[in-house]
């Protein structure tokens, strides 16, 4: 299948069996120290501080952060929605502060935006929703069928184009402005918070949606979130933004195997799971001396020097039993990631665990025994 653009100067005719040449380094974004001051009855409000990042052609790059981090204020000056009070947002090389109306509109149309809460018009059918930007960039309506139809059929609504949003579910509405936006054939796809008004089953399926249109169309999605499991299923690279400013920057299973700023941290609390009420009731923190006990251990696994879990050895290089007891290990960028907590026999000394984190023989990150249980008595 191939996708057109209008017979106009603004939209050329672009097939999809690969990502074209003159299009191989567009979509490029550059940060250079910027910062954002609103003003406001209480006085100045600092919203960005000093924010420099590169965005590479054609990734996926997920900016997360509590409220009133600033990532709204961020992903609106890539498309001019807001000027920076400091520094510079460059598009393809371009400093788009200096564009006059034209260019800005030019500018609007090879970038197109999805929205938490849809802004579909509700009075228009999902076909009209669609075609509206062609129509106010002055295609001719061969063309508008002929898009509408290929962006209803790259987000799975053929049979929806009659239909009206308030006969949509959320994920279909949310489709359907995925396929406005991306009727002009953007270079640049910003997401402001687009899963966070849907459910759970119907998130993972957009983002579905969107790391393969992202493949297809070799376009660069960008995305604000404050949910990191979001980061998780679809980012490349990922800006932890916090009170306007860089906490952390980096290919996400970096960033999420060996977070560094504590709002990192808090942010992958909600993924990482907590010790078990029953397990939590026994744990002593100090060694039992007149008592059979096992020992609870936490292996950790960031990501580095793609290691995987493996409990076998673990057991064979302690010469003792081990017993998993709970948490998990999860993929990211192909590399494992995650902590479990095994219940590992007495007889086995922490002393005995180290060289596992060391060397070319490392089979896990980093080991901690977190406290000791009690083995049952069944003498009485």
């Amino acid at each position: 299948m191939a996708f057109f653009r209008a017979d106009t100067a603004d939209f050329e005719i672009l097939a999809d069996n690969a990502v074209s040449e003159n299009r191989a380094n567009r979509g490029e974004v550059k940060l250079e120290a910027v910062g954002k001051i609103y003003e406001s009855s209480a006085g100045k409000v600092k919203a960005l501080d000093n924010v420099s990042v590169d965005i590479k052609s054609g990734e996926i790059f997920g900016i997360i952060g509590r409220s009133g981090a600033g990532k709204s204020s961020l992903i609106r000056m890539i498309n001019r929605l807001e000027k920076p009070t400091s520094g510079r947002v460059l598009v393809n090389g371009e400093d788009i502060a200096l564009l006059n109306e034209k260019e800005l509109v030019a500018l609007r149309r090879r970038i197109g935006m999805i929205f938490q809460h849809f802004n579909l018009l509700s009075a228009k059918s999902v076909f009209e929703n669609i075609a509206l930007p062609l129509k106010v960039a002055g295609a001719n309506r061969a063309h508008i069928k002929s898009r509408v139809n290929d962006m209803l059929e790259l987000v799975g609504l053929s049979e929806k184009y009659k239909t009206y949003p308030s006969r949509l579910s959320g994920g279909q509405k949310q489709r359907v402005g995925i396929a406005r936006a991306l009727a002009t054939q953007p270079e640049i796809l910003l997401c402001d918070e687009a899963t966070s008004a849907l459910d759970p089953e119907t998130t993972r399926s957009i983002l579905q949606l969107l790391r393969d249109i992202n493949k297809k169309l070799g376009i660069t999605i960008i995305l604000i979130t404050h949910e990191m499991s979001v980061i998780r299923e679809i980012a490349d690279r990922t800006l932890v933004l916090e009170k306007g400013e860089i906490a952390e920057l980096g290919e996400v299973w970096r960033v999420f195997g060996a977070p560094h700023h504590e709002a990192t941290r808090a942010l992958l609390a909600p993924l990482r799971q907590s010790l078990p009420e029953d397990l939590a009731a026994i744990l002593v923190k100090e060694k039992p001396e007149h008592a059979d006990y096992n020992q609870i251990v936490a292996l950790k696994y960031t990501g580095e020097g793609a290691l995987e879990c493996d409990l076998a050895r673990i057991a064979n290089s302690l010469h003792a039993s081990v017993q998993l007891v709970h948490g998990g290990v999860d993929r990211i960028q192909g590399r494992a990631f995650g902590r479990l907590l095994v219940s590992i026999s007495s007889e086995a000394r922490l002393p005995d665990l180290k060289p596992l984190m060391q060397g070319d023989d490392a089979i896990v990150h980093n080991i901690e025994v977190i406290g000791y249980v009690p083995l049952p008595d069944y003498s009485i």
